[in-house]
């Protein structure tokens, strides 16, 4: 038995810089880096809710950018892999320096930062709309 999957209502997240870039320069895609703290940081959990888990942003960004994800969970249970939270960690060098959460990075296939963003209360369509204002 052969299973399908439907691109539309899943999203994928890459969590490897060097595949997302890969993707995003084959697809001439920007690449949308999120930092987030999944189990501890309520903005985080909020922006997962309010924009990404939502199908109008999962089937825009898959038509339109590449997702990686940059998580930093603090309970063991949700533990990455020794591996994971390397490259997480620097990401966020990179990235992040100052360590907020959530934070948004939009890039371009090379990894030069297009524009920054955030948590923000608003719809998935504005969040679109703000992310896109910094791709040229």
């Amino acid at each position: 038995m052969i299973f399908g999957v439907s691109t539309a209502s899943a999203q994928e997240w890459q969590t490897d810089f060097a595949v997302a870039k890969e993707i995003a320069a084959k697809e001439s895609k920007p690449i949308i880096l999120v930092f987030q703290g999944s189990d501890w940081c309520g903005p985080c959990i909020k922006l997962d809710r309010e924009i990404w888990n939502t199908d109008t942003f999962k089937t825009y960004a898959n038509e339109n950018y590449v997702m990686l994800k940059a998580d930093f969970p603090k309970r063991k249970k949700n533990a990455l892999s020794e591996a994971q939270t390397k490259v997480n960690a620097l990401l966020a060098e990179t990235y992040n320096k100052q360590g907020f959460f959530p934070f948004v990075v939009v890039l371009d296939s090379n990894g030069k930062v297009l524009g920054e963003n955030s948590y923000k209360k608003t719809t998935p369509e504005n969040y679109i709309k703000e992310l896109n204002a910094f791709i040229k």
